[in-house]
């Protein structure tokens, strides 16, 4: 197997590469009659788009997305879906491969070279090829449309940390999050973000991130138990996605630091007579299986490892050397992978609606 497809029933496969002439992916299994346009996938993919602020790569990519086939005009006169596999593309229009050409032998430290040569006997030095975070761009296509799987999902994410600098989440704000270039929903935040990456690019070094990512209007119900958990393929959803070293639900790793008694969401009935929880400390997933809470996810984005800072490294011929990444690169990679991460949760919790209809008969 190549491992180019993720999800169950509806299942994303992507292709291309970073120099390639195009990038694309087959989004197979969604539903029929779901009203899609180019112009809603192109919202999210306005967002991670590349070259919009100091604080991201400079390669001018529009990121014009095209659907190619799995869409129908209605007899209403709106573009909906067919059921049918939904095929979209990305046309490459800014690559400098020469950017690569003096470090096409050597292994950049952190990168992916050296395991895939040895993996594949072969490997695409032009900007990583596949293992490029430029194939994440189909999955934020991707996940335009598995959020119109859902009736009523929202998936929203925020950066809550650069660096060493953390949020205070007493100021949290959803809607600051699109009015400054870091998707930081603390407004007290942003100015010393921006100082702080100001120096670290000028420096030519990077720095790491966590992303927090929160659905809402989850039906209680998805995910299975043991090997089908609802958390579990967030997980690996999240994990996919290039350079993320560490996911969480909910309290995550401070449950450890938790007693029962604090860590317990407590349950009430509410005013409609539904349960209610008192907190979320589970993220929403209680046994593998969404409670109706809102899902609540974050994953740590190791530094770009892109950096001009020489590095200790050797080459495919066995002599040891230096390297000294050139070319055009995020100082923090984590602020593009916000929405990234949406598209990979909803393309989940999405896949899981559709496995828990098909089991259960509920929708």
């Amino acid at each position: 197997m190549s491992h180019n497809s993720f999800g169950h029933l509806l299942r994303i496969t992507t292709w291309g590469e970073s120099h390639g002439s195009a990038i694309g992916c087959v989004l197979d299994g969604c539903p029929p009659g779901i009203e899609i346009t180019e112009a809603e996938i192109q919202t999210y993919l306005d967002k991670r788009r590349p070259g919009q602020s100091r604080y991201t790569t400079q390669r001018k990519e529009p990121d014009t997305v095209k659907i190619l086939s799995g869409v129908f005009e209605d007899d209403d006169g709106k573009q909906v879906t067919t059921g049918t596999p939904i095929s979209l593309v990305i046309e490459n229009v800014d690559q400098r491969s020469k950017d690569y050409s003096e470090i096409k032998d050597k292994f950049r430290p952190g990168h992916a070279d050296y395991t895939y040569l040895e993996k594949y006997g072969i490997r695409d030095y032009r900007g990583g090829g596949r293992s490029s975070a430029r194939e994440t761009a189909m999955r934020v296509a991707a996940g335009a449309i598995a959020r119109k799987v859902v009736p009523g999902l929202t998936v929203r994410a925020a950066l809550v940390q650069l660096g060493p600098h953390a949020i205070n989440r007493d100021n949290w704000d959803w809607d600051q999050v699109d009015q400054n270039p870091f998707f930081c929903p603390d407004h007290g935040s942003v100015q010393s973000w921006a100082s702080y990456l100001d120096g670290i690019r000028k420096n030519g070094s990077s720095c790491g991130a966590v992303i927090e990512v929160v659905a809402d209007s989850v039906p209680a119900g998805l995910g299975a138990p043991i090997y089908g958990k609802l958390d579990q393929d967030i997980a690996s959803g999240l994990m996919s996605i290039n350079a993320v070293k560490g996911v969480e639900i909910g309290a995550g790793m401070g449950a450890a630091a938790l007693t029962g008694e604090e860590n317990a969401d407590e349950i009430r009935i509410g005013k409609d007579g539904k349960p209610e929880f008192q907190s979320n400390n589970a993220g929403g997933i209680l046994g593998g299986i969404s409670s109706g809470q809102p899902v609540v996810a974050r994953f740590a984005v190791k530094p770009t490892s892109s950096i001009l800072t020489p590095r200790k490294t050797i080459d495919a011929h066995g002599n040891e050397t230096e390297i000294s990444t050139k070319g055009r690169h995020d100082p923090c990679v984590g602020i593009r992978a916000v929405p990234i991460g949406e598209a990979m949760v909803a393309l989940v919790i999405a896949d899981h609606y559709l496995l828990h209809r098909a089991q259960t008969g509920k929708s």
